[in-house]
């Protein structure tokens, strides 16, 4: 039996936690190879050191004011009854193609403003503490400041180029940030990995933004939403001679732009991105999960949702990605044992659930969860970057346990989140995910409904699986390790008490009645003609009698806190009261389908392996296969008619003896010749 510092040491996330560069070890001092991206150590000499804070301080109070105003603007908007539609100066004029620098601030708008301005400045905020010690940290607050003025562009454009802009924008800017620590390798592979699967969506979302300017002359959001209103109309053809909506049309539009959103918010197949991308800074996974990129995809969908209204096929396929994504992911995060990898798929799941909403027409509900997930999940996060920094850079959560004896706040905040996350009543996962599902329920989807109660129940024993091994029991790592632990500096735990607040609050204040919420009231002005088409795909529901608290959807919130609780039973009597349970459990699934089931949970149902086979060797053998035919074919016959070349040269050379008596027979046969053409074929 391997000692208790072997297990450590042969543990496959041991030297893998990408914290480690911020988190002080047994000795105190931070890893040198990991402190900074180029190799260099996080300390310098007192003499030559500058004050830290020049690294943070201009960027965390452009952030703060930018939070101001976001504020204001939500104010005016969510309260005032406002929209504001502003136009700067024209950008771009090339003959008929003319796209202007413009914002749009609504409902919507201001709904996210609210997430992405509030969830980026604690982000901000709590890396300061994060960082502390890293020689990068002006790069890396400099990257955070772009990623955060791109995700603002995005959501306040008033057309799709623009949100294009801001789209790209914030790929560019998550590769920088995965690859922060660009010395590591797999930190470098992550970064690799994310532009290029994104590389994908990508190439659909902007074939369907030059699309809509063929057929629409504008990219301009409502010149496109008024040209797809006339779907169905016999008006002619409208001035600029471009041609009406057809649904054929419309459909391919909204597929070639929710392919985009399957890469940039890590939906099947595209999801195998997100996972990795945790080799980054924890700030940086906070941000890209709760706040910014992952976002981006439900927010277009959102904005774009009277394309998607007249495309119910589109809607359908919206909904079914959803829902098989959210189950996929789910079964994935129940046995990972990084802590990070397991918010990760968590993250991909609950965007999931955002799909399925926005597929079925419950547009509301999606951005209701996507507000209250926002808050919750950069909870989260922050609070597994609190428990890595003070347990000496561990990811891994077999190796930890008994952490909330020494790490109070960090445990209570992140229960909170859980709660949210497993769907508990009063707490804000409950009301936005089960409106969700009850959506989904009462407009026909029984089989996506039954699907999405059993992730349900897969979000709440994950999580709190999480819960208990990390913060429960005893220490299991490295003894050395668990004299050092410690709770997180001031900069890192005032922000988890700060989103703990939302996290509780946000679901009582907007989520109640069910489809009556103020969130209701905020956003319907917004999808106001999406449920005027009278098109989506919710339209096929059985009675159309929507969801609420009375009746049928009373017992389904009742349905949902159940389950949530009986995830939570679960997890707590296979890892608290009986932790050789889970090994049981496996060994008596019927059939001994039990170890393979669990190992191809662990191997992320080999898609990575699939991927990695196909395309990373494929595309390799593919180039060679290429250099082979251009080495031995294209090469060989230009190599070939100069070797040509040269033996006729080589030929001719030899009658060039210099005898003169040579050439006048050479003459003389020539002439000959000549003779005899001119008798046989001249005459």
């Amino acid at each position: 039996m391997p000692s208790e510092e072997e297990q450590r040491l042969t543990s496959p996330h041991f030297g893998h936690a990408d914290d480690l560069a911020n988190a002080e070890g047994a000795d105190g001092v931070i890893p040198p190879e990991l402190a900074d991206g180029r190799g260099q150590t996080g300390h310098v000499a007192p003499g030559a050191e500058r004050p830290r804070y020049r690294s943070w301080i201009v960027p965390v109070v452009l952030v703060g004011i930018a939070w101001v105003f976001s504020m204001v603007l939500f104010a005016s908007v969510i309260f005032g009854g406002h929209t504001y539609h502003v136009t700067l100066y024209e950008w771009i004029v090339a003959g008929s193609f003319h796209v202007n620098i413009s914002f749009l601030v609504d409902g919507l708008t201001a709904m996210l403003l609210l997430v992405v301005s509030t969830v980026g400045f604690l982000v901000h905020v709590y890396s300061i503490g994060y960082m502390d010690g890293d020689r990068g940290m002006w790069r890396f607050f400099a990257y955070l400041n772009l990623f955060m003025v791109s995700m603002l562009l995005l959501i306040l454009g008033d057309n799709y180029l623009m949100l294009y802009v801001g789209w790209e924008a914030v790929g560019l800017c998550s590769y920088a940030l995965i690859c922060f620590w660009y010395k590591k390798p797999s930190a470098a592979g992550a970064a690799k990995k994310a532009f290029i699967v994104n590389r994908v969506g990508d190439l659909g979302f902007g074939l369907g933004v030059m699309m809509i300017w063929t057929l629409v002359g504008s990219l301009n959001f409502t010149d496109v939403f008024n040209w797809v209103g006339q779907m169905g109309q016999d008006l002619g053809r409208p001035l600029g001679l471009h041609p009406l909506p057809t649904e054929l049309s419309v459909t391919i539009i909204a597929l070639l732009l929710f392919a985009g959103a399957v890469g940039k918010s890590a939906q099947f197949p595209l999801h195998v991105w997100l996972p990795d991308a945790m080799e980054g800074p924890t700030p940086v996974s906070a941000l890209i999960h709760a706040a910014t990129m992952v976002n981006a995809g439900v927010y277009m969908v959102a904005r774009s949702n009277p394309i998607f209204a007249h495309a119910p096929i589109a809607m359908f396929a919206v909904a079914s990605i959803g829902i098989f994504t959210a189950i996929f992911a789910g079964a994935i995060a129940l046995t990972q044992n990084d802590i990070k990898k397991v918010l990760a798929y968590s993250t991909v799941s609950q965007l999931a659930y955002m799909f399925t909403g926005l597929g079925v027409g419950a547009w509301a509900a999606a951005i209701f969860h996507l507000v209250s997930h926002g808050f919750f999940k950069g909870l989260l996060f922050m609070g597994s970057g609190s428990v890595i920094h003070g347990a000496g850079g561990e990811q891994d959560m077999r190796f930890m346990g008994g952490l909330r004896e020494k790490m109070r706040w960090t445990y209570l905040t992140m229960v909170v989140g859980s709660l949210a996350l497993a769907g508990i009543p009063i707490f804000a996962g409950f009301f936005s995910k089960d409106e969700i599902l009850g959506e989904t329920f009462s407009r026909g989807y029984l089989i996506f409904y039954l699907v999405g109660i059993v992730t349900a129940f897969m979000t709440a024993f994950y999580t709190f699986r999480m819960i208990y091994l990390t913060f429960h029991g005893t220490w299991r790592g490295v003894a050395e390790v668990w004299r050092h632990v410690h709770e997180s500096a001031a900069t890192m735990v005032v922000p988890l008490q700060i989103l703990a607040v939302p996290t509780i609050l946000v679901g009582l204040l907007l989520g109640i009645p069910p489809e009556g919420g103020l969130i209701h009231q905020w956003l319907n002005p917004v999808f106001e003609h999406s449920e005027q088409a009278g098109i989506v795909a919710g339209s096929l529901a059985a009675n159309g009698q929507g969801f609420s608290l009375l009746g049928i959807g009373g017992l389904l919130l009742l349905v949902g806190a159940g389950i949530g609780a009986a995830g939570i039973w679960l997890a707590y009597r296979w890892y608290v009261a009986d932790p050789a349970a889970p090994a049981r459990f496996v060994e008596r699934i019927p059939f001994g389908l039990g170890p393979g089931m669990y190992a191809a949970s662990v191997n992320k149902y080999y898609v990575d392996d699939l991927y990695q086979l196909v395309f990373a060797r494929g595309g390799v053998l593919l180039a060679e296969a290429f250099w082979w035919f251009d080495a031995k074919v294209i090469d060989g016959a230009v190599n070939g008619a100069a070797t040509l070349a040269q033996g006729i040269g080589r030929g001719l050379r030899r009658s060039q003896t210099g005898r003169v008596e040579n050439y006048g027979l050479g003459m003389a046969a020539g002439l000959i010749l000549i003779l005899i053409l001119y008798v046989v074929v001249i005459r």
